[in-house]
Formats: C-alpha cells, sequence, structure tokens
C-alpha cells in the first residue's frame, strides 16, 4: 500500500492551512478531531458521500493538518495539534473557538456506536 504524504512542521504552510479550512466540512473535521483523539474515518459522520469524506480528509492531511495512518484496510485520522501550535501559535484555538461561536461545522460528528450508519 502506498504511504500518504505528511508535510515535515516546518513545511505546513500558512496559505495551505487557510486554504484547507475555508470548507465547513473540513472545519467540522477539525472540530471532531481537536479532543485529540485518533478516529477511524468509519467512525467520521459527514452529509457527503464517502468519496467526498475522504477528499475532504485528503485536503487536511496535505496541508498539515491531520496526520493519517493506515493499519490493514483500516485508516486512522488525528489533528496535528503540536505541529500547528508550533508553527502558528494560537491559531487552532481561534479557529476552533470561531467556528465554535458561529456554529461552523456543527453537521460532522462522529457515529453512535450503537446507531446504523
Amino acid at each position: 500500500m502506498r504511504q500518504a504524504h505528511h508535510p515535515e512542521a516546518g513545511q505546513i504552510a500558512l496559505t495551505g492551512v487557510m486554504a484547507a479550512l475555508s470548507d465547513p466540512i473540513r472545519v467540522g473535521l477539525v472540530r471532531v478531531l481537536a479532543d485529540g483523539r485518533e478516529r477511524g474515518w468509519g467512525e467520521l459522520r459527514a452529509p457527503v458521500a464517502k468519496s467526498t469524506l475522504s477528499h475532504h480528509l485528503r485536503v487536511l492531511r496535505d496541508a498539515g493538518l491531520t496526520r493519517t495512518r493506515q493499519e490493514g484496510t483500516r485508516c486512522f485520522v488525528i489533528l496535528r495539534r503540536t505541529d500547528l501550535q508550533a508553527r502558528f501559535p494560537g491559531l487552532l484555538q481561534a479557529v476552533l473557538a470561531a467556528a465554535e461561536d458561529e456554529d461552523v461545522g456543527h453537521q460532522v460528528g462522529v457515529k453512535d456506536a450503537g446507531r446504523p450508519a
């Protein structure tokens, strides 16, 4: 299997991060991942097709916001909070606070274990 490309922390560009955060679904994914837990892609709930969700996750990864890990046929994603804080101090907190205040990305969440997808 092909290994996903992740930019080094020093290569994360502000313009790439801001472009990745220009979509409400991607902001919602960042909000979900902000709890620090690694999530399987199948755990994520968003009002888009699986292929579109995969695209959004790839945009976040390519911008350096997330790190993806593959284990067998499953993919896991985690927010690169430490790298983002080191590169752009306070930016992630400001984005999360504004997203919460404006309710951006509210339609994205985690699937309930007892509820069908």
